[in-house]
């Protein structure tokens, strides 16, 4: 598989627990991502981008998973001929029991998901113990050596996953009884429990890394099989990770409980008046550089190697942080508190701290050298770990002059989102200028898709507003739309915004694949808590795209302008 910066490819993001397939679980998984695969290769894609498929917590978001590394169970493809420790009967007599039909439909329902794939994978974890365990087979043995090799930190995560069961499916470490709040005080814990107590909690502990055994040989198998398929997998990984992950609880003196990463304020987001005036106030707790250093950073790579034995490429979202980072001195539950705080106020209830960028801002050349020479630091370990030409960075947001061409240096693509590409005079640049090293996309998984974008600029143009007009004359000249404008969204106007796209000079091009439909489905809207974020499914399995002649003709669209760019991958 060439993937080199001279071999321009487009690929299709996904978000896995979006694909639908007509024999799943309720929610995207590994097979349905074969299917993708599949379809998309028979186009001409040459990438599947993914959002993180790391365990999510209570609130479901992969951007706040609560294990850096260890996969979500969701993704796991179960079936009586995918698992083999799981039995037909037993299969057939644990989904008899959910409403299947009722679980395919609409968005993910995760509790009823979540609760049906821990119960097929105990009912196979059983099997394995009853049968592989007692007879000491091969799978056992194979089993014990994954256990033995990724001991630094499935370890952790599994006493943390067990723990989450004992206080009732809280992930929240700090509302636990004292003595299991880090790993140390709840090993000490467990020792200490009776015989039986303890010999139960064992065999959970062995469970969740049944589970996660199970896991990586799934996604190992479909990488291996997308190379089968000439179709790169691009991965997502986080900058941040959760305040209530395994790696908190595993390794607290990496991290600094004390701030909480987010990005600075953004005066156009009138939605939400406290990102309007505060910023966005993620949560994730800060890094210890200073610590990480001692080890060679062995934290971030091995977090990055287990990716790379998953994924060709992938993405590290807000790669800005490796450089700096926007921090609060409170937790995002205390956000309302602040909301109508002046900035002494705020001060003196956050005793005499603001929010600001860590270690430091860029306000003069001396800090932005520093800061530099420090983001370059930590991303070259990353690359000494996964190679050349692995790293995505995505570097959207408020960007300092020394970000792109630092990231340039070390060979790391940036992002290119056309809207926001802009000269000096306001105009788009123009597609062929991009850079080589760089990845082409319409949206990110926060943004509106095309046709809400395009339609929110007719409709706002149409209503007489100067600004929407000139915006929509600008991305009309990018793509090369023909008339005068405004002009609604159609079918033409949606090939020849994905056409443009294919056009540009950037390495890798993307479309959401709800873009590449022209459909207006969002799969998660920022600073929203709603069941709707990461929940909402594509509307048909892949299986059935071939009946729906709109699809069809886009993906056959598609085809002709990756050949005519030089994109295609046969």
């Amino acid at each position: 598989m060439n993937l080199t910066p001279e071999k321009p490819i487009a690929g299709l993001l996904a978000p896995l627990f979006a694909i639908r397939t007509e024999n799943d679980l309720g929610i995207g998984d590994v097979d349905g991502l074969r299917q993708l695969v599949d379809w998309a290769a028979d186009i001409g894609f040459g990438l599947v981008q993914l959002l993180p498929i790391n365990e999510t917590g209570n609130d479901h978001s992969p951007y706040n998973a609560i294990s850096s590394v260890a996969i979500d169970p969701t993704t796991i493809f179960i079936s009586p001929d995918s698992i083999k420790d799981l039995e037909r009967a037993d299969y057939d007599a644990i989904t008899a029991k959910a409403d299947l039909p009722k679980l395919r439909t609409g968005a993910v329902k995760y509790p009823q998901v979540k609760a049906l794939k821990q119960a097929l994978l105990e009912k196979a974890f059983a099997f394995f113990c009853e049968n592989d365990v007692r007879r000491n087979t091969s799978r056992v043995k194979k089993f014990r050596a994954f256990v033995k090799e990724q001991a630094a930190w499935l370890n952790g995560y599994a006493l943390f996953r067990v723990l989450i069961d004992e206080n009732d499916g809280d992930e929240r470490w700090d509302k636990w009884p004292e003595e299991q709040r880090i790993f140390a005080t709840a090993s000490k814990w467990l020792r200490e429990q009776s015989v039986f107590k303890r010999k139960e909690l064992d065999r959970r502990i062995k469970f969740y890394m049944y589970v996660q055994w199970i896991a990586y040989a799934q996604w190992t198998e479909i990488k291996a099989y997308c190379d089968k398929r000439g179709v790169a997998l691009m991965g997502d990984v986080p900058y941040g990770v959760s305040y209530y992950s395994s790696d908190v609880f595993s390794q607290p003196e990496l991290f600094d409980l004390t701030w909480s990463g987010g990005a600075p304020p953004e005066k156009v987001f009138k939605s939400d008046p406290f990102i309007e005036k505060w910023g966005q106030n993620w949560g994730i707790p800060l890094y210890r550089w200073d610590v990480m250093a001692v080890d060679n950073y062995a934290w971030w790579r091995r977090r990055v190697q287990m990716v790379r034995e998953i994924f060709h490429l992938f993405r590290i979202d807000h790669v800005l942080g490796f450089y700096r980072i926007y921090s609060f001195p409170w937790r995002p539950q205390e956000n309302e508190d602040y909301l109508p705080l002046n900035s002494d106020e705020a001060r003196e209830r956050a005793e005499g701290r603001l929010p600001g960028f860590i270690p430091r801002d860029d306000y003069n050349p001396r800090n932005s050298e520093a800061n530099r020479a420090e983001g370059e630091r930590y991303l070259k370990a990353l690359q000494e770990t996964v190679g050349a030409n692995r790293l995505i960075g995505e570097d959207l947001g408020v960007v300092p002059d020394y970000v792109r061409p630092s990231l340039t240096s070390l060979g790391i693509a940036g992002f290119k989102i056309p809207i926001w590409e802009k000269q000096h005079d306001g105009q788009l640049t123009g597609g062929k200028t991009y850079q080589r090293l760089s990845l082409a996309t319409y949206a990110t998984h926060d943004h509106p898709p095309l046709k809400v974008m395009w339609t929110g600029l007719y409709d706002a143009a149409v209503a007489g507003n100067g600004h929407a007009l000139y915006e929509m004359q600008c991305l009309a000249r990018f793509a090369e739309i023909p008339g005068d404008m405004p002009q609604p969204f159609s079918d033409e106007i949606h090939m020849a915004l994905v056409a443009a796209l294919f056009r540009t000079n950037s390495w890798i091009a993307v479309l959401m694949i709800t873009d590449l439909f022209g459909s207006d489905q969002r799969f998660n809207v920022p600073g929203a808590i709603a069941d709707s974020n990461w929940s909402e499914r594509l509307p048909a399995p892949v299986s059935k795209w071939k009946d729906d002649m709109q699809i069809v003709w886009k993906a056959g669209q598609a085809r002709v302008f990756l050949k005519e760019t030089g994109r295609h991958v046969a």
